[in-house]
C-alpha cells in the first residue's frame, strides 16, 4: 500500500475509539490523531522509493515473495542489519515509527509456536501462524503490539489479583475459538492499527495458564474499546508553525479493553501453554529492544542535526569552540554508541533450533536498549547546552506575526549575520518541540520504560553475559588449578559461557555475507 492506500483502508474500520473523553468517528481523518496517522503512512510510502528498496523491504524465501520488512521473519544476520537500519531512517524522518513493533511480535510468535509444536511432536501452530502471517503480508496490514497488561498490584501474580481483568485472560473456550476479556495498557498506535496482536506480558506459571494467551484481533472486533491519548501535539497554533515538527507526526498511546471478545481458533497462537510462554515474551522483548536501539538512533540523529544549526545560528562554531564541539561529540558518542550495540546483536545473531529464525544477541541487544534507556536524558541536556535557553525563552509565535513587535524581535533576535532571524527562530522552537514540550517529555518516557525497564535490561544482561568464561580465563592465569575442577563441579558463577567472542569473525561462520542486497522486484516472482 502506499501512505494514501493506507488512510483509506483505515476509514474502511470502524473501531471504538475515545480520545479526551470523545468518540472518535472517522480516524483516519481525526486532527487529534493526524500525526500518528502521518507517520504510519509514511512507513507506507518510503516502502515505494526504489532506492530504499535493499532495507524496507525482503524476501520470504518460503514463498518467494516481496514483502515489508516490517511483516518480514528473519531469515539471517543481514536481515536484522536491514532492519536496523530501516527502523533508524524511519525515525529519522518521524520521530517514532511505531511499524517496528509489529516485526518484533512476528518474529517472537514465529519462535514461540516453533517451541510448542516441538513439544508436542506436530505442525498445527506452526502452520496456523504461517496462514496468518501470509495474509498480513499480502494485504500489508499494520498491526499494533497489545502487550503490557494493566498488571493491578504489581507484587501478586495474574491470578492472584482481586480483579482478574488486571491481565488479559481466557474467560471461555468452545469449538469455534476463545473468549478474552481483560486491559491492555501502553498500546502504541493502537487507533489506527488494522488489528491487534494480543500477547502475554510475563512469564506464566501453570495456575496463570488463562492468561498465557496470544491472539490476532480486528482493531473494529465486537468488545473492543480503545481510550487514546491525542497522537503528537495537534492544533497548537499550526496555522503559525508550532509545533514545527509533532503537529505533523508523533504517536498515540492507549489502553485497550477487552471485554468477552471472541477470537476463532486460526487466530490463536498460544492458549494456556504456560510452560512456553517465556519464550514468547523474551523472544519479543529481545527482537524489540533491538529495533528500540536504531529508533533512538533516528532520534538522536535529530538532535545532532538541530543542536549543529543552532550552533551556526548562534554565531558560534563547533570547530573552534570547544566548550561546543565537546558536548556534540558526547551527544555523538552516545548515539553511534547505543547504535554500534545494534549493529553487534546482529553481526552476533543466532539461529533459533526450532523455528529456525535468526534472534539478535540478547547481550548486545540488551545494552543497547539499556545505554539509550538511561542516556536519552543526557541526549536531551547535551541538546541544551550547545543551543542555549532560547528554545524555551523566546516569546510566543503569535509575536511572528504582530505589527508592534516583530520586526523589532527579528532585528535583535538574529545572531549570526548569514542566518535570518527566522531561521535561527525555526530551529529553537524545533528542539524545544524535540526535548522541552510534552512531546519532548513523552520521547524520554518512552525511551526509559519501552521494551522493559533498566532493571529488566540488566536481569537480562546478567543472565545471558558470559560471565563464567572471564571466571575461567583468570583462574587459569592464576594457575591455581582451580577451573577444571569448579567447571565439572557446576559453580553457579560459572554457568554461562560462550566460546567464539576471541576471533576476528565470532559466532559468525567465514564467508557468511551481511546486508545482503534486495532482489530486484521486476526479476523475482511476486506471487506464492
Amino acid at each position: 500500500m502506499s501512505g494514501d492506500d493506507f488512510r483509506e483502508s483505515l476509514r474502511g474500520l470502524n473501531p471504538v475509539v475515545y480520545v479526551d473523553g470523545c468518540r472518535i468517528d472517522n480516524v483516519a481523518d481525526e486532527p487529534m490523531l493526524r500525526p500518528g496517522v502521518n507517520a504510519l503512512a509514511y512507513t507506507y510510502d518510503y516502502a515505494l522509493r526504489p532506492e530504499l528498496e535493499p532495507i524496507a523491504l525482503a524476501v520470504a524465501r518460503d514463498r518467494n515473495r516481496i514483502v515489508d520488512r516490517m511483516l518480514h521473519i528473519d531469515a539471517d544476520p543481514s536481515d536484522l542489519l536491514n532492519k536496523l537500519e530501516a527502523v533508524r531512517h524511519l525515525c529519522q524522518e518521524t520521530g517514532c515509527a511505531q511499524r517496528y513493533l509489529a516485526h518484533d511480535a512476528l518474529n517472537g510468535i514465529h519462535q514461540a509456536v516453533a517451541h510448542i509444536d516441538d513439544a508436542r511432536g506436530g505442525r498445527e501452530q506452526r502452520e496456523r501462524f504461517a496462514a496468518y502471517l501470509a495474509d498480513v503480508q499480502d494485504r500489508d496490514l499494520a498491526l499494533g503490539v497489545a502487550m503490557t497488561d494493566a498488571k493491578g498490584d504489581r507484587s501478586l501474580k495474574p491470578h492472584q489479583q482481586n480483579r482478574a481483568d488486571a491481565y488479559v485472560h481466557v474467560v471461555s473456550r468452545d469449538a469455534r475459538g476463545i473468549r478474552i476479556s481483560g486491559a491492555k495498557a501502553i498500546v502504541t498506535g493502537a487507533p489506527y492499527m488494522h488489528e491487534l496482536l494480543v500477547m502475554p506480558s510475563r512469564n506464566m506459571g501453570a495456575d496463570d495458564a488463562d492468561f498465557a494467551v496470544c491472539c490476532a484481533v480486528p482493531v473494529d472486533a465486537e468488545g473492543v474499546t480503545i481510550v487514546a491519548r491525542p497522537a503528537g501535539r495537534p492544533g497548537e497554533r499550526p496555522e503559525h508553525g508550532d509545533p514545527l515538527f509533532s503537529r505533523r507526526y508523533g504517536q498515540s498511546t492507549a489502553v485497550v479493553l477487552f471485554d468477552d471478545v471472541f477470537v476463532p481458533w486460526e487466530r490463536v497462537f498460544l492458549d494456556g501453554e504456560w510452560e512456553r510462554s517465556h519464550v514468547l515474551t523474551y523472544s519479543y522483548a529481545t527482537h524489540h529492544r533491538h529495533s528500540c536501539i536504531a529508533a533512538r538512533a533516528g532520534f538522536g540523529d535529530l538532535l545532532i542535526g538541530a543542536g549543529t544549526l543552532m550552533c551556526e545560528a548562534n554565531g558560534l562554531d563547533p570547530d573552534r569552540k570547544a566548550a561546543l564541539r565537546d558536548p556534540m561529540v558526547e551527544l555523538i558518542t552516545i548515539t553511534e554508541g547505543f547504535y554500534a550495540c545494534g549493529v553487534a546483536a546482529s553481526v552476533y545473531a543466532t539461529q533459533d533450533e526450532h523455528s529456525g529464525s535468526f534472534m539478535p544477541d540478547p547481550v548486545f541487544s540488551n545494552i543497547g536498549k539499556l545505554l539509550l534507556s538511561t542516556q536519552i536524558y543526557d541526549m536531551h541536556r547535551l541538546a541544551h547546552q550547545v543551543s542555549g535557553g532560547l528554545i524555551v525563552a523566546l516569546p510566543g509565535p503569535d509575536e511572528d506575526h504582530n505589527p508592534a513587535t516583530a520586526a523589532r524581535l527579528s532585528e535583535v533576535l538574529q545572531a549570526n549575520p548569514d542566518v535570518p532571524y527566522e531561521q535561527r527562530i525555526q530551529v529553537a522552537r524545533f528542539l524545544e518541540d524535540l526535548t522541552a514540550s510534552y512531546q519532548g517529555g513523552w520521547y524520554s518516557v518512552i525511551s526509559l520504560h519501552g521494551g522493559g525497564s533498566p532493571a529488566a535490561m540488566k536481569q537480562e544482561i546478567w543472565r545471558n553475559y558470559p560471565v563464567g568464561s572471564k571466571v575461567e580465563l583468570v583462574e587459569r592465569l592464576l594457575d591455581r588449578g582451580l577451573a577444571a575442577a569448579e567447571h565439572s563441579s557446576g559453580r553457579s558463577i560459572t554457568r554461562n559461557r560462550q566460546p567464539g567472542r576471541c576471533c576476528a569473525t565470532g559466532c559468525t561462520p567465514p564467508g557468511q555475507p551481511l546486508m545482503i542486497p534486495l532482489p530486484n522486484p521486476s526479476k523475482t516472482q511476486n506471487t506464492p
